[in-house]
C-alpha cells in the first residue's frame, strides 16, 4: 500500500520536474539568432529573430511592405521549444499575434515553422553557439 501511494507521487513528480528543469545558465545568456521565410497572400515574408533567456525579438516584413517586431515567449522543454508572441507592424496592419516550435536538430543548429497573423507560415532556421 505504501509503495503504490509512494510510486503515485514520486512519478508524477519527476515528470514535472524534467519538464521545469531549467537549462544551463551559460547557454541561456548566449543569443541564439535565426532566420526566417515565409509567404502571405503570395507574398514572400522574412523575418530574424534572437532569442535568450526564454524571451525572444523577431524583426520582419510583410505583404505590401508592412514592417514590425514581435516580441516572444519560449517553454524550454527537452527537444522542443513553443512560442507565443505578440507584435506590432506599420502599414496599418496593426498587431500582430505569432505562435510556433522550434526543434534542436542538432547541438548547434535548430529548426523552426511557425505563423504570425501579418506575415503568414514561416520555416525558421538558427544557430546555438
Amino acid at each position: 500500500m505504501k509503495k503504490a501511494i509512494i510510486a503515485k507521487i514520486l512519478i508524477p513528480s519527476l515528470s514535472w520536474l524534467t519538464i521545469f528543469v531549467p537549462s544551463q545558465a551559460s547557454a541561456q545568456l548566449l543569443p541564439q539568432p535565426w532566420v526566417s521565410v515565409g509567404g502571405k497572400d503570395g507574398e514572400v515574408t522574412y523575418a530574424v529573430g534572437a532569442r535568450a533567456l526564454d524571451f525572444g525579438v523577431e524583426v520582419g516584413r510583410g505583404p505590401d511592405g508592412a514592417t514590425g517586431a514581435d516580441i516572444l515567449k519560449f517553454l524550454s522543454l527537452p527537444v522542443i521549444s513553443p512560442y507565443v508572441g505578440v507584435g506590432l507592424y506599420s502599414e496599418d496592419k496593426g498587431v500582430a499575434f505569432s505562435g510556433g516550435v522550434q526543434v534542436g536538430a542538432t547541438d548547434n543548429v535548430f529548426v523552426g515553422a511557425g505563423y504570425n497573423s501579418v506575415r503568414g507560415f514561416n520555416g525558421q532556421l538558427g544557430i546555438r553557439f
